[in-house]
């Protein structure tokens, strides 16, 4: 297979792992491990993550929402506080930067398609010009895995899905681009990643 573009999530990938620093707090509260993915599965578009996630509630408004979500599920939580602790906690990593400079230096195109909420964290913000596209669920108004956002970054990149390697860190999400017919990689630790990249390119990313 002859690959034209690859797309990377962000957070997890890019970035380092928001899902790292929610189990912590889950631990450091008592919480009963995963129950924050549980409430965002559970309540699905009309819970408040994914409706931060595609724009349609800013940052104060989303703390209320999940704070009523997760209340309705279980514990009492702070999503301020978790949310303050993500921001302060996934800054890039320099393995993933240096691979995708690499990339575009071989002639490919790479995208960031991320789900995030609008913010003004420079970790985020800064990320931009590596890429040839930066697709984001809340400028779009629709999230991964919804197909759409998936559509989207293949048409700003110019290439047909099964002509694009994904990265994430969410198997449902890479669930969606496989059916699509991109080519996936599921990101738990970075090296491990790039080298399965490695392979599938043909060439060498650190």
């Amino acid at each position: 297979m002859s690959f034209r573009a690859v797309i990377f999530d962000l957070g997890g990938v890019v970035l380092g792992s928001p899902l790292h620093v929610i189990r912590d707090y889950e631990k450091e509260k008592g919480i009963e491990p995963g129950f924050v993915n549980r409430v965002v599965v559970d309540t699905g578009p009309s819970g408040a993550w994914s409706r931060l996630e595609r724009g349609e509630l800013p940052l104060e408004e989303f703390f209320v929402a999940f704070d009523r979500d997760c209340a309705a599920a279980g514990p009492a939580f702070s999503a301020r506080e978790m949310m303050e602790r993500i921001a302060l906690t996934t800054g890039p990593r320099p393995e993933m930067l240096f691979a995708i400079g690499t990339i575009r230096e071989r002639g490919l195109s790479t995208a960031a398609l991320t789900n995030n909420w609008k913010s003004d964290d420079a970790a985020w913000n800064e990320l931009t010009d590596h890429f040839d596209a930066y697709v984001e669920s809340a400028v779009e108004g629709v999230r991964k895995p919804d197909p759409r956002i998936y559509q989207i970054v293949c048409e700003r990149l110019s290439v047909e899905p099964s002509h694009a390697v994904f990265l994430d860190d969410i198997g449902r999400n890479l669930k969606t681009a496989k059916e699509l017919g991109m080519a996936t990689i599921k990101v738990d630790e970075p090296g491990e990643a790039l080298r399965e990249l490695e392979t599938l390119l043909g060439f060498d990313l650190r």
